[in-house]
């Protein structure tokens, strides 16, 4: 079995954000914030559900599931692969507008609920401590009581968790496994054989997507590598801005040979990963040998050619796709 990697937008709205597959979204809500008894999730309504028609257009790894429970409590649930410039701000201002949205002009301020912003990144956020999930409210500096508590965030960062599956204790645990690591599965482990898991797996699967989610998938994940090309790029950039400005010139230059060689090099792996998915791996070393002296034109050829292909010659040898 293979199955979509929850990290990248279009699968992530895909197994979180089905209007079929509420199940999954309320067991990771209640394990995250720790809901019990009759703080339980009885009912949600996903405001944005996942339809693949309407994400053709994706150009980024920002995406969220918007929800709402029966306490009238509204969730904001995002991944996002690649830390940007004013990242921290977007999300507070995306929740405070969560939170004004939910009444009209002259209605009663008692009307508003409680707005809660999970975020899950593929990044470190926080370098000050080492836990992977962190909980942000306000409260009162000499008290530390909590009066302000209508906005809160919750933020889970996925490379600060580094436990095997057998020592994920918890279903929480279990989540930020499978949100991590299902791409790399070939089955659905034991330890994750529970009816919400299943049901992501279920949704995860290569084999139950259409040719159209697949195309989509594909798509989104190669917005992904570019995008971390152009961060490579802004933070070269940035390292070189004291050079003198004799240099200026020949700067240029080498800047755009990088901007080439970070392209290719993004598309060898987003190549390389869809081969793997298509045909099996590991790679020959044939095939890793013309993917390491393939010029950039050629590997997107290729990657225009791999959702026709049915084997490897049709990849590199068959017409181009026009």
């Amino acid at each position: 079995m293979k199955f979509i990697d929850p990290r990248i937008d279009f699968a992530f709205k895909k197994i979180f954000g089905s209007e079929d597959a509420k199940d999954i979204l309320i067991s990771f809500l209640e394990s995250l914030m720790n809901l019990e008894g009759d703080r339980c999730i009885a009912e949600l309504t996903i405001l944005d559900p996942f339809l693949a028609p309407r994400v053709k257009e994706l150009k980024s790894s920002i995406l969220d599931v918007r929800c709402k429970d029966q306490r009238g409590t509204s969730y904001v649930v995002e991944m996002q692969i690649e830390k940007v410039d004013g990242f921290l701000k977007r999300i507070q201002y995306n929740s405070a507008k969560a939170y004004t949205q939910q009444i009209a002009k002259g209605e009663h301020y008692p009307s508003l609920n409680q707005v809660i912003a999970v975020t899950i990144t593929d990044f470190v956020l926080f370098p000050d401590f080492d836990h992977c999930t962190s909980r942000h409210e306000s409260c009162e500096t000499i008290t530390r009581n909590i009066y302000l508590n209508d906005i809160v965030h919750y933020f889970i960062e996925l490379p600060k968790f580094k436990k095997t599956l057998d020592a994920c204790y918890g279903i929480l645990e279990k989540w930020i496994y499978f949100i991590r690591y299902a791409e790399s599965l070939d089955r659905v482990p034991e330890q994750l054989d529970l009816p919400p898991f299943r049901h992501a797996f279920e949704k995860a699967m290569v084999a139950n997507m259409t040719q159209e989610e697949l195309d989509l998938y594909d798509k989104a994940g190669i917005a992904i590598a570019d995008a971390r090309g152009r961060v490579k790029l802004a933070r070269r950039e940035g390292r070189e801005e004291g050079l003198e400005k004799g240099l200026e010139k020949g700067l240029e230059k080498g800047l755009e040979k990088g901007r080439e060689e970070g392209r290719q090099e993004e598309a060898v792996t987003m190549l390389r990963r869809q081969l793997r998915k298509r045909f099996g791996s590991p790679l020959d070393a044939e095939v890793e040998s013309r993917l390491s002296a393939a010029t950039l034109h050629k590997l997107e050829e290729w990657m225009d050619r791999i959702l026709d292909a049915q084997s490897l010659d049709d990849v590199f040898f068959g017409q181009a796709v026009t």
